[in-house]
């Protein structure tokens, strides 16, 4: 009786279901495919991909959050993958490309252990125990370094823009990573925060060359005085900062006037003109050399401010007026008649309008003390010049990070050696089942060296054998990949550190993600949204 049974369905006709072991090894090919694609762009022989988004317009890239920022793919696995990156840059900036590349080496090596039939709880427990264990020899091995000494944050920065497009001229742009994070570097008593993204804004201008890029001591933006006759050349002017608009303001909603004299009308119009003019008399009785406001100014306005011999900037976005604050001491002032002498910026050395190119640019430069400043990259295209941001960006959270946290480790693949080997040693006193796949973590690690070597068209296996020598009784934990010549050396001779928040971020992050995909079993697709009875979609409800 039971045979003849209908089966039962629970699940929609068109839902595709991919269980068990099936669904573990698709997510595992998935993730492995991300892995593979940006495995060719690590260290200092890395190779460029060049992407075409959807609009027509090219990436030309090596940072792997960018290349997989724009890759558009539909498998769930794959889409955690390019977070992992995502994850990655926004919390230490640099490594985006390693953690893809060891998560990837991770679930390939845990493939193994499904085929024979472990469960994935204990693959992820022993993979947890590993990386609690590896954070923990990864901070023994680590060497506080004195961010005040000079040359010893150069050094870092430069083996982070070692393997970037920009390593050519390595030295200028360590420079103005470093200048431009120390700029913006603010101490609050015991802790230090540096919000690089808000206040050191990269202007990135077409033309010129490379080596002609700066970090200026004040700030500078896309923008001419109002009118031309207005002086283009100030020296130690006082800056007033609006954002309110310096023209007769209308009412909210509409409104309707009913006039029955005619005296009425043209007294009308004179009280729009004497609240224009009490505007300006607040502000003039400062005697300000430079207003700059984020709204309009009236003809009128500039009328009265020309007058004065007043230069005035208008409708300068919101960003650029808080860095202009910071640079030259001022305060923002919403209303002008609120407006006290402290209020006035005079922080800066020189206001100064330029052309450049086709366009106009205003320099607040020279300033005394500023707290925010403006990168100016030239070069050849436009291509160049947004991958040469990107390399900065990632060189100005290398400095930030160690500027907030002073340790450093070894690159080159070093850090991941010894860490390697000591896993394999504290290894051999676990028992059981859960010896193996923690035995996998250790040997994941290996995947950076080696990818470096791969990259640079080295011969792999002889490498790869010398340094697990080097490394093989638990010395030598600074030796690692010269991934220029391809050969076996010692990272302290080479000068190549990196900070220790980016590495145990990045084995962190690459492991527990490793751990979230490999404990799937159960993956549904083609669920339809609900319709309700209009037959309009059911709107969502908002949390």
């Amino acid at each position: 009786r039971g045979a003849m049974q209908a089966p039962v369905l629970v699940l929609n006709e068109n839902t595709k279901r991919e269980m068990g072991r099936r669904a573990q090894l698709t997510n595992i090919a998935a993730a492995k495919a991300v892995s593979d694609i940006i495995r060719t762009t690590l260290g200092p022989r890395a190779m460029l991909k060049m992407i075409l988004d959807a609009s027509g317009g090219i990436v030309l890239t090596n940072d792997g959050n960018a290349i997989l920022r724009e890759i558009d793919v539909n498998h769930p696995a794959a889409k955690s993958m390019i977070e992992l990156s995502k994850t990655q840059d926004e919390e230490v900036g640099d490594g985006t490309t390693s953690v893809s590349v060891l998560a990837g080496e991770l679930l390939s090596l845990s493939e193994q252990f499904l085929e024979r039939n472990f469960h994935p709880t204990v693959i992820v427990n022993a993979f947890f125990r590993a990386l609690n264990d590896a954070v923990e020899f990864a901070e023994k091995l680590a060497q506080p370094i004195d961010t005040q000494k000079p040359g010893e944050l150069e050094k870092v920065v430069a083996s982070c823009i070692g393997t970037k497009y920009v390593s050519r001229y390595g030295d200028l742009m360590v420079r103005i990573a470093i200048d431009a994070v120390k700029t913006v570097k603010v101490d609050n008593g015991d802790r230090a925060t540096v919000d690089f993204k808000n206040f050191a804004k990269i202007e990135k201008i077409p033309g010129g060359d490379l080596t002609e890029s700066e970090v200026l001591k004040g700030v500078m933006f896309n923008k001419d005085v109002v009118l031309g006759s207005m002086r283009r050349h100030i020296e130690k002017p006082k800056i007033i900062l609006l954002d309110c608009p310096l023209e007769y303001r209308k009412g909210e909603s509409t409104t309707n006037v009913e006039v029955n004299k005619e005296e009425d009308w043209q007294r009308l119009l004179e009280l729009e003109e004497e609240y224009v003019k009490k505007i300006c008399d607040d502000l003039l009785r400062f005697n300000p050399d430079v207003i700059v406001t984020e709204k309009g100014i009236s003809d009128l306005a500039l009328h009265f401010l020309a007058k004065q011999n007043i230069s005035c900037i208008r409708r300068l976005r919101k960003t650029d007026n808080n860095r202009l604050a910071r640079a030259c001491g001022a305060r923002i002032v919403s209303r002008t008649e609120e407006l006290k002498e402290t209020d006035i910026g005079t922080g800066a050395g020189l206001f100064e309008v330029k052309k450049i190119a086709d366009e106009y640019f205003t320099f607040v430069a020279e300033c005394e003390n500023p707290k925010a400043c403006t990168v100016i990259l030239r070069g050849g295209s436009k291509d160049v010049l947004n991958e040469v941001e990107r390399n900065l960006q990632d060189a100005m959270c290398v400095a930030r990070n160690v500027i907030v946290n002073p340790t450093l480790v070894c690159g080159g693949g070093a850090i991941e050696m010894a860490l390697s080997h000591a896993l394999l040693e504290k290894s051999k006193s676990i028992e059981g089942v859960v010896q193996q796949p923690y035995q996998a973590v250790a040997q994941a690690l290996e995947v950076i060296p080696r990818t470096l070597v791969e990259n640079c068209g080295a011969n792999v296996i002889r490498l790869m054998t010398a340094l697990r020598a080097k490394h093989a009784n638990g010395e030598n934990v600074t030796w690692g990949i010269d991934g220029v010549k391809g050969a076996v050396t010692d990272m302290t001779e080479l000068g190549l550190f990196e900070p220790l928040e980016v590495k145990t971020q990045t084995i962190k992050t690459a492991v527990e993600a490793a751990a979230m995909l490999l404990r799937i079993d159960d993956v549904v697709s083609g669920i339809t949204r609900k319709k309700d009875p209009q037959g309009g979609p059911q709107a969502e409800e908002d949390d």
